[in-house]
């Protein structure tokens, strides 16, 4: 007689611990360098801001570096010896100093906030301070992890150009007024300004509502832009070329998370555009075509699924109709390259 089978045993089940992942440690924050320059970035636009405020108040172009006196008195381009004369002076720039700030600091806080949203570690803004004729090169924040969504790149993206565009219509819409009438055979600016498409549309609109009447009615050439306008049409410049479709600009970004795949044509193609442009409007986007052609070598990998789609596309239709708004084809007048030369040469 066999032996009974015996019972199978019960299956040895072996429980292993998972293997830790190594997730990054948010970067430190230098505060103190974002302090030092903010407080750099605010001195410089403010004596900036002061010289053109004086220059306004003297019936002059407030961007007029001429080396003609004022009130008898010779003003350097960067005029901290004639503010240290009169550091009462300095009063004069807050508005502009404020303005131009505020625009700064809204477009690049619209990125970061978007950043702590997403979980995306990226550095507070590092502003620019440079003796410009505005006294700023602009700021920055710096993306230091990788953007896991088309979702959260195109919120990323959209986030400045919106906040920054919203500071800078309040702004034009309350400083328009305070423009007032070129004199004759008065002082021409050394920069003249080609306006984008909103200030005309805003300067109509308050036209309209009876809200600009008087000298401050006037076409844009025949005014003297005031400095808190300047401010506003700074603003315009750096949104329309934040939101230029290529690269890893923000129009980039936008572009990128709603057609990844056509990331690359539209880029080559803007590209060529501003080659363009800066023959017959602006050698300007000379530069601006070289920095696109070298940030549209790579992007960010960016995971394809899922897509961006329903009211975000009503805000790439938006980010679009910002960019007709601000952009001005010619932002500074009689600047084509073949002006460019002929002023060269000394003609």
């Amino acid at each position: 007689m066999s032996e009974p089978t015996p019972p199978l045993a019960a299956p040895k089940v072996e429980y292993f611990r998972p293997a830790p992942q190594w997730v990054p440690a948010p970067p430190r924050q230098r505060y103190w360098l974002h302090a030092l320059l903010l407080l750099a970035t605010c001195f410089t636009t403010l004596v900036m801001g002061a010289r053109m405020q004086y220059n306004f108040t003297h019936d002059r172009p407030a961007l007029s570096f001429s080396d003609e006196p004022i009130a008898g008195e010779p003003i350097p381009f960067f005029p901290v010896s004639w503010i240290q004369t009169h550091p009462a002076r300095l009063v004069g720039g807050l508005p502009f100093m404020l303005t131009l700030m505020l625009f700064f600091m809204a477009h690049e806080m619209g990125h970061y906030l978007y950043c702590r949203r997403y979980g995306v570690h990226a550095t507070l803004p590092f502003f620019i301070p440079a003796p410009t004729p505005i006294g700023t090169m602009g700021a920055v924040i710096i993306i230091r992890s990788r953007v896991r969504s088309r979702t959260a790149l195109f919120d990323i993206g959209i986030a400045g150009p919106i906040a920054g565009f919203v500071v800078a219509v309040m702004v034009l819409a309350v400083s328009l007024a305070w423009s007032k009438p070129m004199r004759a055979n008065g002082l021409m600016a050394d920069y003249q300004f080609g306006f984008p498409l909103i200030f005309h549309a805003m300067r109509q609109l308050l036209k309209n509502l009876g809200l600009l009447h008087g000298p401050a009615a006037l076409p844009l050439n025949r005014l003297l832009i005031h400095p808190v306008a300047i401010a506003s049409w700074i603003g315009m410049l750096a949104t329309s070329l934040n939101l230029l479709p290529g690269g890893q600009l923000d129009g980039g970004h936008i572009v990128f998370s709603i057609v990844p795949r056509a990331h690359k044509i539209i880029s080559r193609l803007t590209i060529l555009i501003l080659l363009v442009m800066s023959y017959y409007l602006w050698t300007g986007w000379f530069v601006w075509s070289i920095l696109l052609w070298l940030s549209s070598f790579r992007h960010p990998h960016v995971a394809e699924w899922p897509q961006v789609s329903g009211k975000r596309i009503w805000l790439a239709v938006f980010a679009l109709l910002m960019l007709v708004l601000t952009l001005a084809p010619a932002p500074f007048l009689h600047s084509s390259l073949p002006e460019v030369i002929r002023d060269f040469r000394g003609q």
